[in-house]
């Protein structure tokens, strides 16, 4: 619930309307308390108009701030549908998340609301009623929209420079750094006597587990997964990757009890809907517990840069330098499967995570394809596999061979001239070096 409202441009507004209302009510009533009683020196500082003054201040205040608010929403918008329609829809999340947008609009809805509430308590004097003018209330609501006037204005300069794409891919960057550092851990060095955590292979008489509900795998209900297995003296197995797309009733997982005794129908029934529960599914893609979903949004922007309607063979470039540092930083990390342990530290379940493969396969492959006709592009990627090569361990290596084994096929498909082709040929070479542990200076770019 959390990550929906994060990203939600209602929330914070709304909450400030509800405070603006609760002013407006609250400060002209301190005002009748406080008038008579006011010191000189502060009534000096206050508003200190008439009646009518009063009303002409809060109206104008009133309806300058709406229009000032259907402006910054037709820019944020305008700003939305670039970022769709040039870059990548998953960007979006990366907008509406923004606490800067978030905060002007509850400005400037705040302070028309304040306005309006506070315009109600103004009274002439006229039809024998006493007149009384909110000096304090007044006061604020000049302070408000003096603050909305620089807010408008830092929001169109920082408007400016978030639709930069470079700003883009580090904002992208940047949260799928703080969801590798917040859900992977160090990777430890391993030996043969010592391997890696790998799925464990279902028996055949193990219980289907289906998705209850069709969307994105967003989440894992990781304590009420652990409960249900414990509950059920089972092993649990979700073999869908964090991002993947579920259909309600296919298969998403297995499992099995740990003894020889089989599972009682009883226990089959509530172990099924318990697991079903604990699988949470939306309808798009989060960085919740998603680690590939940086590199899914940095891959879109690379992909879209090289088709032919932007043909923008730099920026994919400069995407894929952002892949680069996000995989070097994977292949320092635990990327084997998730073991959730009873408290008597048992494995009760296994969460399926995306290994080096997977991910490099997001970064690399669309970016190879699409672009086998730009040497800048091969020669990047040819760059990013040296990289990734010197900061991954040697058990590591197969996928990066598998895809430098790809990049060489492409290149000799491919009619470049000679000067091209060898540039090209030295980097592989020097890919190869790197994954023999030597990095040669002077001959990289």
């Amino acid at each position: 619930m959390r990550d929906t409202l994060r990203v939600q441009l209602w929330p914070l507004p709304t909450l400030c309307v509800t405070l603006a209302v609760v002013a407006g009510v609250g400060l002209p009533r301190l005002d009748g308390r406080i008038r008579h009683d006011m010191p000189p020196w502060l009534a000096d500082y206050l508003f200190g108009g008439s009646a009518d003054a009063a009303r002409s201040v809060l109206g104008a205040i009133a309806g300058s701030l709406v229009t000032v608010t259907a402006l910054t929403f037709s820019l944020t918008v305008v700003t939305l549908q670039l970022a769709s329609s040039q870059f990548s829809p998953r960007l979006l999340r990366t907008f509406s998340a923004d606490r800067y947008v978030q905060t002007t609009l509850a400005l400037f809805l705040a302070t028309f609301t304040y306005a309006l509430t506070v315009l109600r308590t103004v009274r002439t004097g006229e039809d024998g009623r006493t007149g009384f003018v909110p000096q304090v209330s007044v006061s604020v609501a000049f302070l408000l929209t003096l603050a909305s006037v620089f807010a408008l204005v830092l929001f169109l300069s920082h408007l400016a420079r978030e639709i930069r794409i470079e700003t883009m891919m580090s904002s992208v960057h940047s949260a799928a750094d703080r969801t590798l550092h917040r859900l992977l851990a160090k990777r430890q060095d391993t030996t043969a006597e010592d391997p890696p955590a790998a799925l464990p292979d279902p028996p055949a008489n193990a219980l289907t587990l289906t998705a209850g509900a069709s969307g994105f795998l967003t989440s894992v209900d990781e304590e009420a997964l652990v409960k249900a297995a414990v509950e059920a003296d089972a092993l649990v197995l979700i073999d869908r990757l964090p991002g993947s797309s579920l259909i309600a009733g296919t298969p998403m997982g297995a499992a099995w009890p740990r003894t020889e005794e089989p599972l009682s129908p009883a226990a089959r029934t509530h172990l099924v809907e318990a697991v079903s529960e604990a699988v949470r599914t939306g309808p798009e893609r989060t960085d919740l517990q998603d680690v590939a979903f940086g590199l899914r949004q940095l891959t879109d922007i690379a992909a879209k840069a090289l088709s032919p309607g932007i043909n923008d063979p730099t920026t994919a470039v400069h995407a894929l330098s952002h892949s680069a540092a996000l995989l070097c930083e994977l292949a320092r990390r635990d990327l084997g499967p998730r073991l959730l342990r009873d408290d008597d530290e048992q494995v009760r379940a296994v969460l399926r995570r995306p290994d080096l493969r997977d991910l490099l396969d997001l970064a690399v492959s669309q970016p190879l394809r699409y672009g086998a006709a730009e040497p800048a592009v091969l020669t990047r990627i040819a760059m990013l596999l040296r990289e990734l090569s010197w900061c991954s361990a040697p058990d590591q290596h197969p996928p990066i061979t598998a895809a430098l084994a790809r990049l060489r096929s492409t290149i000799d498909t491919q009619n470049f001239q000679a000067s091209e082709h060898m540039r090209l040929t030295e980097l592989i070479a020097l890919v190869d070096e790197a994954l023999a542990g030597r990095w040669t200076h002077g001959r990289s770019r």
